[in-house]
């Protein structure tokens, strides 16, 4: 009796002694995560604080005054052929002035979008593009216009129709139940009865 309760007293102890091991590897587990918690906490807020100097007020208005500085030495030529290159467009408009930069628009295939932006050193050069309005490229009538600057957070207003345009004055008519008897709206359906099935 004497051996059995030593032997159970040794397995307790080994099993005490394994559960201390673990309580051990959690709590060295438990502090990398601390450790790591912390570094993510730490990244974060520099990456707040360099977001938060990029959206400094001073530097959005000095981007936004850029922005309309080079939208003002811009024009936008929509209805430009799909097989057109910068070069040909550049080309185009060369005889207005030097053109700094031309950028056709693609969408996310790479496939052009049939409109092209062409920036030039001089604001006057703008004026002489405009009177190539109409001109032809690759068979195509070109539609030059100067372009506008996007203002951040200002989308283009679209008025909402009159709810008279709605039918009923945007009213539901009044149905009489007697024709839905299966509930307003819905229409019965025909199902195919559930066989049984003995391996589903």
């Amino acid at each position: 009796m004497g051996e059995i309760a030593m032997e159970g007293d040794v397995e307790m102890a080994a099993a005490e002694e394994a559960a201390v091991v673990e309580l051990g590897d959690m709590k060295k587990r438990l502090k990398e995560m601390e450790d790591e918690a912390a570094a993510l906490r730490e990244i974060q807020a520099k990456v707040e604080k360099e977001m938060g100097a990029v959206q400094d007020p001073a530097t959005d208005a000095a981007s936004q005054a850029n922005k309309e500085e080079v939208d003002s030495r811009s024009i936008f030529v929509g209805n430009v052929d799909y097989s057109c290159t910068p070069e040909e467009v550049q080309q185009r408009f060369e005889s207005c002035g030097t053109v700094n930069r031309v950028t056709i628009r693609t969408n996310k295939f790479g496939q052009p979008k049939g409109y092209a932006y062409v920036e030039f050193l001089e604001p006057e050069a703008v004026q002489e593009a405009l009177l190539l309005n109409e001109s032809e490229l690759h068979g195509r009538q070109l539609k030059v216009s100067s372009k506008r600057t996007n203002v951040p957070g200002m989308k283009q207003f679209r008025p909402r129709r009159p709810s008279s345009y709605m039918g009923f004055r945007g009213r539901t008519p009044y149905v009489a139940p007697y024709l839905y008897p299966h509930g307003f709206g819905k229409v019965p359906r025909f199902r195919m009865p559930m066989r049984y099935s003995p391996y589903f």
